[in-house]
């Protein structure tokens, strides 16, 4: 396989395009407006009431526990992240050792897919059985995406990597966002009773574009041919990578500040649509319906911004890039806590969120892929930049659960996230510009 190969590099992008209508109408839009509507009314019907009195906060039983429905959300999110940081390492060392990344890749799309699928039978009368499908799910989008990310060094060349990362968040937001317009025609147009036909379309739409990718993907690029005992032989693999790994310094301090900034622009995108369902006035401007149109909103700039930042970084460079995209996010953040109190208001962050959402993700992932060292194994390296993630989520999820479980406030969850861009920030300073001990490396 040569590198640069337009055929391959298109199917690569499809994935994007497959895979983020999970991340759209499952992660931030449909389902978490409908999650907090059903439980809602299981609540209400509960106490025998017909509308949430001002103030109260709505409790679900979990397995004995009594919490709040959107602390439950967040840490059901943080429970699959961790899962995903525990498997991804190990996956990832027997796929470089076997040269079955495509494999992998298939697997955990079509186990995502089909979880996306069974949220067709969400019942709030059933929590702990419904939340397996939303736990399922999030594990299958996110491990499938180590194995999906990968092939972005195998497939392109280091100078063509900004610009093919930007083209696959810009076709993921562009397809993410016609399902999600057919979503909300469904939902306005036949009532929101069919909300939960939504997510059997997504399980559609994501397995079965996903099928451009396969058809143009090799697997087993570098023709490994495995024996047997190939889990112990894939562990070892990773130990391996995981010692080359500590040589690098300059990828180890970018991972650090990654860890960080990645944290809150996660957990921000996670959970904005549970804070905004809560915290802003919907009831006169259009209902639920009118969230949606700002996660639209979020959508077409998003996909707006990660061309501009792929364009940015061609002038200033990746890391000053990221930085003026995290210092944005910083004011996104005090700007949610402080002023988001009418739909105007969020119409407007919303549109903040969208310009610097694309770009931070798809440079963030572009320069791990710059500063790799000369290697076979990408998915070994590539894990710890997902485990690097997965982590940061589980921070970050429970983090905003948390504060919200002990002040009462989802204002509180949100300005607390701020610091974790502001620490990301500081480190992106520490980067060095060139690997320090790359001669130790080769």
């Amino acid at each position: 396989m040569e590198k640069g190969d337009k055929k391959i590099i298109r199917g690569w992008v499809f994935y994007d395009w497959a895979n983020s209508v999970y991340n759209l109408v499952i992660s931030s839009a449909i389902f978490p407006i409908f999650y907090d509507g059903v439980t809602t009314k299981h609540y209400l019907d509960q106490k025998g009431l017909t509308e949430l009195p001002s103030g109260e906060v709505v409790m679900v039983d979990f397995f004995g526990f009594h919490l709040s429905n959107s602390v439950l959300f967040s840490y059901v999110l943080s429970a699959s992240f961790l899962m995903v940081a525990i498997l991804s390492p190990i996956l990832s060392g027997v796929a470089d050792y076997s040269g079955n990344k495509k494999r992998f890749l298939q697997f955990f799309c079509y186990f995502g897919s089909l979880s996306a699928i069974s949220m067709f039978f969400f019942d709030a009368n059933h929590l702990e059985w419904s939340m397996l499908s939303v736990f399922f799910a999030s594990i299958g989008f996110w491990n499938s995406l180590v194995f999906y990310n990968a092939y972005l060094p195998e497939i392109a060349h280091p100078e063509d990597h900004d610009r093919i990362s930007a083209r696959g968040f810009t076709m993921g937001y562009l397809g993410s966002m016609i399902l999600l317009i057919i979503c909300l025609g469904i939902v306005m147009g036949l009532g929101k009773e069919y909300t939960k036909y939504c997510f059997v379309l997504v399980g559609l739409w994501w397995a079965g574009f996903s099928q451009i990718t396969y058809n143009a993907l090799p697997n087993n690029v570098y023709n490994k041919k495995p024996e047997k005992g190939i889990l112990t032989k894939g562990f070892k693999e990773l130990l391996s990578v995981l010692k080359t790994f500590r040589k690098t310094i300059r990828l180890k301090k970018y991972l650090m500040s990654f860890f960080f900034f990645n944290t809150g622009v996660q957990t921000v995108m996670l959970l904005a649509t549970i804070f905004a369902s809560k915290e802003v006035n919907w009831s006169e401007n259009g209902g639920t319906t009118g969230l949606i149109v700002a996660i639209l909103l979020i959508q077409i700039l998003g996909a707006v911004g990660a061309f501009l930042m792929s364009r940015l970084s061609g002038i200033i460079g990746n890391i000053k890039t990221l930085l003026v995209s995290v210092f944005f996010w910083i004011v996104i953040c005090l700007g949610a806590y402080f002023i988001v109190y009418e739909p105007i208001e969020f119409y407007v962050l919303a549109a903040c969120v969208g310009i610097v959402m694309g770009g931070v993700q798809s440079i963030a992932r572009s320069t791990y892929s710059k500063f790799l060292p000369e290697t076979e194994d990408h998915a070994s390296y590539f894990s710890f930049y997902d485990v690097t993630e997965k982590i940061g989520i589980v921070v970050g999820t429970f983090f905003f659960g948390f504060i919200e479980e002990i002040t009462g406030s989802i204002r509180m969850s949100v300005i607390s996230v701020t610091i974790f861009f502001v620490i990301g920030f500081i480190l992106l300073f520490l980067v060095p510009k060139k690997e320090e001990s790359r001669e130790s490396i080769n």
